[in-house]
């Protein structure tokens, strides 16, 4: 077939959506569809085969896009739907597959030239307003029927894991849905050398990921801070963020009275991966909303390290009692789910073993390929039926 794929994101950089993105693109090139990745101006170059990447113009204004909504975003989404349109135009598209808010372009474009299109959802775009923008609960109405709105009007949806998959369902229960979660991203190993992280006593209670508020960063300090009071040994160490946040977080910890037992390692690119995880002895993901899974938690399982996460959903969709320690999402219970987990070694390795053979089992790239390729085949089906 030959698809658009509308990605309405920085591409390519080494974060969430970009590279789930690269990963789709690249199984549909390499199973010889042709591809037209659209997308912003800002990010890396990449060569995948049968994809040409196609960027919106580049303005000065719109540099620096941050995961979330912005007004950087909506603009370039404007500049996206405004190459969109010609290329539609001009090309004969059998399928537009549209990644996240770009499904509601998809949607006119299907309007106006009739190019069916499908919904790769990869968080519940009603949601997530509201949860950033409180006012807006007062349209949840509206917000919920155009999600809706989108769903029904797709020939399929793709979702990034249960709760969106039961979400689809519930809004358009005949709708085609699957579900296609991330994978490890271990598997190639380090490709530069790994600078090393800052000097900490062990054990290391580590956090990987952005620091925005929904990561729930708040809720990790406080409750490192109970687990500290408790006797917890060790230090928490958190890899990436952006320097504003880590300035914050660093003085909040300080006037706290407990920095000494904080480090800031700064961002890491996706290929030190492994070897940063290696060095943990804990890792946690304390997020406090949203629907989707947090992909580094793929690549938590696969490292081997036991996991603390906060028990919501966007965790107990794939974690388990079995795999992980899950605590509820306030200080006390995440602190105390902490200081056990350090001070019983022989737990930690059975829940880190659990944890690397499930994601060995099914969250693998060899998985992931099989789960798009079915699905685009029953896609296929679909249309040809209609």
């Amino acid at each position: 077939m030959k698809i658009l794929l509308l990605a309405p994101h920085p591409f390519f950089q080494s974060r969430g959506t970009p590279i789930a993105v690269r990963a789709l693109a690249e199984v549909l090139g390499e199973a010889g569809h042709d591809v037209d990745l659209l997308t912003y101006a800002e990010g890396d170059d990449v060569t995948l085969p049968g994809v040409r990447v196609v960027r919106i113009p580049r303005l000065r204004a719109l540099s620096g896009i941050r995961p979330g909504f912005s007004w950087k975003k909506v603009a370039s989404d404007v500049l996206l739907a405004a190459k969109a349109l010609p290329m539609v135009r001009r090309e004969r598209y059998d399928l537009v597959h549209a990644v996240e808010e770009s499904v509601y372009l998809a949607r006119a474009l299907k309007g106006v030239f009739g190019v069916p299109y499908v919904y790769d959802m990869d968080s519940s775009v009603a949601h997530q307003m509201m949860e950033r923008y409180a006012p807006l609960r007062l349209a949840s109405g509206l917000l919920h029927a155009s999600e809706r709105g989108a769903i029904r009007g797709s020939v399929a949806v793709l979702a990034v894991c249960r709760a969106l998959e039961d979400l689809v369902r519930a809004k358009s229960p005949d709708k085609l849905v699957a579900r296609v979660e991330d994978v490890s991203l271990l598997g190639n190993g380090a490709q530069a050398p790994v600078p090393p992280l800052p000097e900490a006593p062990r054990p290391i209670v580590m956090y990987v990921g952005n620091l925005e508020r929904y990561q729930g960063i708040d809720l990790l300090l406080a409750g490192w801070a109970h687990a500290v009071a408790r006797g917890a040994p060790g230090t928490l160490v958190l890899v990436g963020g952006a320097d504003a946040h880590v300035v914050r977080y660093r003085r909040l910890a300080e006037e706290a009275g407990f920095g000494e037992r904080v480090r800031f390692a700064g961002p890491r690119p996706v290929a030190q991966l492994g070897p940063v995880l290696a060095a943990a002895d804990v890792l946690v993901s304390p997020r406090i909303v949203g629907f989707n899974t947090p992909m580094k938690i793929y690549s938590y399982l696969d490292s081997g390290r036991p996991i603390v996460a906060t028990r919501l959903p966007t965790h107990t969709q794939v974690l388990d009692d079995g795999i992980a320690v899950l605590a509820d999402a306030e200080p006390a219970a995440f602190g105390d789910a902490l200081a056990a987990l350090l001070q019983d070694p022989s737990r930690a390795q059975r829940i880190g073993s659990a944890g690397r053979a499930r994601a060995r089992a099914e969250y693998t790239p060899a998985a992931f390929r099989r789960k798009v390729l079915a699905f685009y085949e029953a896609v296929q089906q679909r249309l040809h039926a209609g």
